[in-house]
């Protein structure tokens, strides 16, 4: 599943050709995807200039001149590409088949933006600004990783009596928003933390190295395009480059690559996850 550094190269990539342009036509092929689309949602985006291009965990937001916003959601294999007759030097060919083409926006850009998914689990939504604090999807989540609302006096408290392993505190969006299993995995082994450690028992001593990882890992990632594994491409149709730089996902039985470290690199299964982790610079 594309993780928030997938999703906010996503962003940056149709941010171009979409925010200030007007949408000129909106085709739904089907009624649904994970969800049933709201009713009269291609009437509603008919003519609507999107103001703004947000990310919010792993949800791509548009702004909308009339006040709402429209909700985009890859799930586990959708894409959001560009096309149409001016895409200019921000599309190349994408590989993905027409017949998951299942949303176009038409832009007064000159490009069109399509909603590509095989297997469906992706969703648009659309629904008043006013609501989106409320929003099923969003009223749970916790700070951003990247956002100042994350501090280490947030995670001392939050990480209080906690008897959850460290990975699944991570990984539950309540508690950090848009984190997800390959990058967690990465921020562990950054921060020399045991993905099996209980998350309330975290030495005070590597409790400042959380933050500054997770920062670091999805900076990093972000500037390499994200991690291309199965279906995820860029908005361009370009591969990402991030997954070269793993320390740990997907390298069991690796050397660990820690300067002083000649521990390997152990694959286990947590709660139905591969975890890669390195056990011996990793407690």
């Amino acid at each position: 599943m594309p993780e928030l550094p997938e999703v906010e190269t996503v962003r940056r990539g149709i941010e171009p050709v979409t925010t200030g342009y007007v949408i000129t036509a909106a085709t739904f092929r089907r009624p649904d995807l994970r969800w049933p689309f709201p009713r009269d949602i291609d009437t509603r985006l008919f003519g609507r200039r999107i103001v703004s291009l947000r990310r919010r965990a792993k949800y791509i937001l548009a702004d909308l001149d009339n006040g709402d916003v429209l909700l985009l959601h890859l799930g586990m294999s959708g894409r959001i590409l560009i096309g149409g007759t001016n895409p200019g030097r921000f599309t190349h060919d994408t590989g993905s088949l027409p017949q998951h083409n299942h949303v176009d926006l038409q832009l007064s850009s000159g490009a069109t933006l399509t909603f590509n998914d095989p297997r469906r689990f992706g969703m648009v939504d659309l629904f008043a600004g006013s609501d989106e604090a409320d929003h099923f999807l969003i009223r749970n989540l916790g700070p951003e990783p990247l956002g100042n609302d994350l501090s280490e006096e947030y995670l001392e408290h939050r990480l209080l009596g906690r008897k959850t392993s460290m990975k699944a505190f991570l990984l539950d969006q309540r508690n950090i928003a848009g984190l997800g299993n390959i990058y967690v995995c990465e921020v562990l082994w950054r921060a020399g933390i045991s993905p099996r450690r209980r998350a309330g028992n975290i030495p005070k001593t590597k409790l400042p190295r959380i933050i500054p990882a997770i920062r670091d890992v999805l900076t990093e990632a972000i500037a390499a395009g994200g991690s291309s594994l199965r279906d995820y491409r860029q908005a361009d149709g370009a591969l990402g480059y991030f997954q070269h730089r793993f320390g740990v996902y997907d390298r069991a039985d690796a050397p660990c690559s820690k300067p002083d470290c000649d521990g390997k690199i152990q694959r286990i299964v947590q709660s139905g996850r591969s975890t890669y982790y390195c056990s011996s610079c990793q407690r």
